[in-house]
């Protein structure tokens, strides 16, 4: 997949066309993605005490497929990807204005020895 969690992206089809979020969540098997913001739906939540959940109607984002965003350039605006490859190191392009697209790098966990 070329989206990655924590990437930009513009809606390009559907009920939230234009709207512009976070990436918080890649289902590879499914091809869909989740957005913040994008494609609200309503979900009835049971109360229950134990876990101290009040229950009643919540809105949270539905996954929507990947092939309805594109990934949002420096300017904001839709792009395709592109690569560009310097030694061994490999980094995503933005196809509209070759700038570079900021990947947040997660800390990997290292054991000692």
């Amino acid at each position: 997949m070329r989206i990655k969690r924590n990437d930009q992206v513009v809606v390009i089809a559907g009920k939230d066309k234009g709207k512009k979020g976070r990436v918080l969540r890649v289902i590879v098997a499914k091809q869909r993605v989740l957005v913040e913001g994008v494609g609200m739906i309503k979900k009835h939540i049971k109360p229950d005490a134990q876990k101290n959940i009040a229950g009643g109607i919540a809105e949270q984002e539905a996954p929507i497929h990947v092939s309805n965003v594109m990934l949002a350039d420096s300017e904001g605006k839709a792009t395709r990807l592109g690569h560009h490859v310097e030694g061994d190191k490999k980094t995503r392009i933005a196809r509209t204005n070759g700038v570079a697209i900021a990947e947040k790098q997660t800390a990997a966990k290292t054991k000692k020895k």
